[in-house]
């Protein structure tokens, strides 16, 4: 008869977890899922990019119409490069905008949106207290990555809004 004690030490150990072999399996797996995945993501990642790129300059272009109305002034946008545009207002109130007069509010879209470019700066909408635009604006962002155009297109009116380039 075995005595209380040695049963205590004979339990026997159930095996769990996985082996070094199941483990690597896995592993294969999941790499080559993510070496199919990656030019796919990568290419998805380029897209949020660019709609970003196009949103913001979007809020920006209302901010400026609303800040038109707000203060009573005319506020121009003028694009200054591939990359980077200001906001400013008539501050001295001789109903012309130029730039650097009034707040000057500098923007650039590459710290967030590196792949992304204005391809056309020569669109420099101003807004008048009145909300409307001094001529019908397109903007229109280009990435490289992807080879797509986003246009940012300011109406007569104002109304400012995002839209696939032709």
């Amino acid at each position: 008869m075995i005595p209380i004690r040695a049963c205590f030490f004979m339990k026997i150990f159930n095996k769990t977890g996985f082996t070094l072999i199941e483990m690597m399996i896995v592993v294969a797996i999941m790499g080559i899922l993510s070496a199919i995945a990656a030019p796919n993501l990568t290419h998805y990642m380029a897209e949020r990019r660019l709609n970003g790129a196009a949103r913001m300059v979007m809020s920006d272009l209302m901010a400026a119409r609303q800040k038109a109305v707000s203060i009573n002034q005319q506020v121009k946008v003028s694009f200054v490069s591939n990359h980077a545009y200001g906001i400013w207002n008539d501050a001295n109130n001789n109903q012309t905008v130029a730039d650097h007069e009034g707040d000057d509010l500098a923007k650039n879209i590459h710290p967030d949106y590196y792949d992304v470019t204005f391809s056309d700066v020569s669109a420099n909408p101003v807004f008048s207290p009145r909300g409307t635009a001094s001529l019908g604006t397109t903007v229109t962002l280009y990435s490289a990555r992807t080879g797509t155009s986003k246009c940012v297109m300011v109406a007569l009116t104002g109304r400012v809004k995002i839209d696939n380039c032709p």
